[in-house]
């Protein structure tokens, strides 16, 4: 038997969730439940990405991290349509990286 990982999602995504639509919430949280058992499930994300991971569900990305110092850990950074989700989520990565310097 796997151990699961501890899954880590933000306030504000939480929120995000629940505003959505049935179907599409119901997909999320189902993959977020895979996730937590298989977290090499999504693919290694590249470039200014470099350590975040993408899971596909239909129109939408799943983008998380595995934190080197919480390694039983699935950090999860944003959630949205393909289109735009990658953009946001380097916003979200570079603000983070300003607050650290």
């Amino acid at each position: 038997m796997t151990q699961e990982y501890l899954l880590k999602v933000p306030d504000g995504l939480v929120s995000l969730i629940r505003n959505l639509h049935p179907q599409i919430k119901a997909d999320i949280r189902n993959a977020l439940r895979l996730l937590t058992q298989n977290p090499n499930g999504g693919k290694a994300l590249k470039e200014e990405l470099d350590g975040l991971r993408s899971y596909r569900i239909k129109k939408y990305r799943i983008i998380y991290r595995i934190p080197a110092a919480f390694p039983q850990t699935l950090e999860i950074i944003a959630i949205g349509p393909r289109k735009n989700i990658y953009e946001e989520t380097f916003n979200i990565i570079s603000r983070e990286r300003n607050k650290e310097s």
